[in-house]
């Protein structure tokens, strides 16, 4: 085998220089390291997929589509949108480029995701319960399955527009609680909140950060 097919059997990109490695592909999956400070009101899921979409590109990830793993339910004539519909077809890794599901069927169930994976668009290992401040909860207003819930009682802060009063189900990204059995464990429906508010999200150990993954 000649040079040339050597360098190209090893993935570099040929130059008058010689040969460089094709650099990797970005991650695809993190949990947000901020909140835009209204809590759950993002204005919606366009708002918190321009979150996602803008972390991602202070971080370097933008070159890809970013959508937030989070549900809406039913209400005004508007359909439920599920959040496993929104977020591509996988694999995800996280940014350091370990695999955290190979599909959505993985993710939502054996998935590889815990406190040393589940890491935030920085790299960064985010707070989860036994620190200070815990931050696991995770806004996802989810099912297990990735569904959104009926209509009727509030899950997601209004479908994301509320930053008062309501209710969001949340997950914990480092699969701990109260307890240990389900759902305290689940990574996206854990239980729901006592409002909608920084501090009112803070009070069950969250500060209104997202999943965010990266639909293409």
């Amino acid at each position: 085998m000649n040079r040339i097919a050597i360098a190209l059997a090893a993935g570099c990109t040929l130059s008058l220089v010689g040969c460089a490695t094709t650099p990797s592909q970005p991650g695809s999956f993190f949990v947000t390291s901020t909140n835009p400070g209204k809590g759950a009101d993002f204005g919606g899921l366009a708002g918190a997929d321009a979150h996602c979409q803008a972390l991602a590109s202070a971080a370097g990830l933008g070159n890809r589509t970013w959508r937030a793993y989070l549900s809406t339910q039913a209400t005004g004539g508007a359909a439920a949108v599920n959040a496993r519909d929104r977020i591509g077809k996988g694999p995800w890794t996280n940014v350091k480029g370990v695999v955290v599901a190979k599909d959505v069927a993985e993710l939502h169930g054996t998935n590889n995701l815990t406190k040393q994976t589940a890491l935030t668009e920085k790299g960064a290992v985010l707070s989860g319960r036994g620190d200070t401040p815990n931050h696991h909860d995770i806004l996802t207003g989810t099912q297990a399955d990735g569904s959104a819930f009926p209509s009727g009682e509030d899950r997601t802060c209004g479908n994301w527009t509320k930053g008062g009063d309501g209710s969001a189900f949340v997950g914990h990204h480092d699969r701990t609680g109260l307890d240990t059995s389900p759902p305290a464990l689940s990574w996206n429906a854990s239980h729901g909140t006592r409002g909608c508010s920084v501090p009112q999200l803070n009070q069950t150990g969250g500060a209104g950060f997202l999943y965010c993954f990266a639909a293409n």
